[in-house]
């Protein structure tokens, strides 16, 4: 059974300048920023646990990590106030050929 993917708000608060770095860096590698500390990323379950993993191995006590994922109809209804922000449609997942 193949895993679907979905989009994920992933949030942090890092306390340490270095952290939030490699912190910034790994969500980067996974999503799209859509605020300094706030990402938009589309994965699938196993993805994101992995994801929550290395974060894990970065992050600190006094760090905090929040990943809200979304059901398909709540991320159609995300408002963007800038075109950077919208957050595209999913792809199907066939093609269509004559």
């Amino acid at each position: 059974m193949a895993s679907t993917s979905r989009e994920h708000l992933v949030i942090y608060d890092v306390r340490d300048p270095k952290r939030w770095r490699r912190v910034h860096r790994i969500v980067l590698g996974h999503g799209h920023r859509v605020q300094l500390s706030v990402f938009r990323v589309r994965a699938t379950e196993v993805a994101i646990e992995r994801l929550r993993w290395e974060l894990e191995r970065v992050m600190e006590g006094d760090d905090n990590l929040l990943i809200i994922p979304l059901c398909p109809r709540c991320a159609d209804r995300v408002a963007a106030r800038h075109d950077d922000c919208d957050w595209p449609a999913e792809e199907p997942p066939f093609k269509i050929v004559d």
